[in-house]
């Protein structure tokens, strides 16, 4: 009991000590107001890199970039050094492979039970880059914009460009199980949902932007940067990493199930 009580006192002395921080700490000059950072995060008008000295880019273009460089050499390491060692009794590592993929196995079969080779391809490795892309963020890798400013690397799906760009994507994929399934009504059955690509897009940009927005007016105001960015930031981006990667995969999954099902033929009586 008395071990608990010291330590239940050293966390209120800590907490104490970092709110006493925060109200005398003098806050530092500004080069901006909080409304032209939040601006500049959606819309990347000022903080733009140059991409290899050809074209002025946003940051979210450079961190796309790492995030798929990161996922193919992982892959061709695991495809390499580690697959050809599986065991008959998995270690931790082969357990976690075995069991990502299973997940994303079982989704697309139970959503198209007929077409789902391709289907569980194409949603683990959505997955994987939402779930790699959203936690990018926590690395905090810093770049330099054409101003002379450093800059932060934001998840690539916190760009509209980005999230538009997996949303198209997602549904192409979609309408492809619909022509391999049924041809040209599988066309028109897809078709008809013109919005989801729309749907996708922005829910993938929205969840991931407000986790943004939120991070950076904690880092902006100096009395909220002592202890709480890293309860905000860690527990953000670890809710909409796990979440977003599981609706978008969800979703594609059940629609390419739906307009690639053949309709059962009639069965006429003799």
């Amino acid at each position: 009991m008395k071990s608990k009580k010291k330590f239940m006192i050293l966390w209120v002395l800590l907490i104490a000590v970092l709110f006493a921080g925060s109200l005398l700490t003098a806050p530092p000059g500004k080069t901006e107001t909080i409304q032209t950072a939040m601006r500049d995060a959606v819309l990347h008008e000022e903080n733009q890199i140059s991409l290899f000295g050809w074209k002025n880019v946003n940051p979210g273009l450079i961190s796309a970039m790492t995030v798929s460089a990161i996922l193919l050499i992982a892959a061709a390491c695991i495809r390499v050094f580690v697959i050809p060692k599986f065991k008959l009794v998995p270690g931790r590592f082969q357990l976690l492979l075995e069991q990502a993929v299973s997940l994303f196995d079982g989704m697309a079969r139970t959503s198209s039970p007929q077409r789902n080779g391709f289907l569980g391809a194409y949603i683990f490795g959505a997955g994987a880059y939402i779930f790699v892309g959203t936690l990018f963020e926590l690395l905090g890798l810093q770049a330099v914009t054409t101003t002379g400013r450093s800059v932060t690397l934001p998840a690539p799906l916190s760009d509209v460009n980005g999230a538009i760009a997996l949303g198209c994507l997602s549904y192409l994929v979609i309408l492809s199980g619909g022509i391999a399934g049924n041809g040209l009504k599988g066309v028109g059955s897809t078709l008809k949902e013109f919005s989801l690509p729309i749907s996708m897009s922005f829910r993938l940009f929205g969840a991931l932007l407000s986790g943004l927005l939120v991070t950076e007016l904690v880092y902006y105001y100096v009395q909220l940067s002592y202890v709480l960015p890293v309860l905000v930031g860690v527990l953000f981006t670890l809710l909409h990493a796990l979440i977003q990667a599981y609706v978008l995969t969800m979703l594609t999954a059940l629609f390419y199930g739906e307009v690639s099902e053949r309709p059962e033929p009639a069965s006429g009586r003799a």
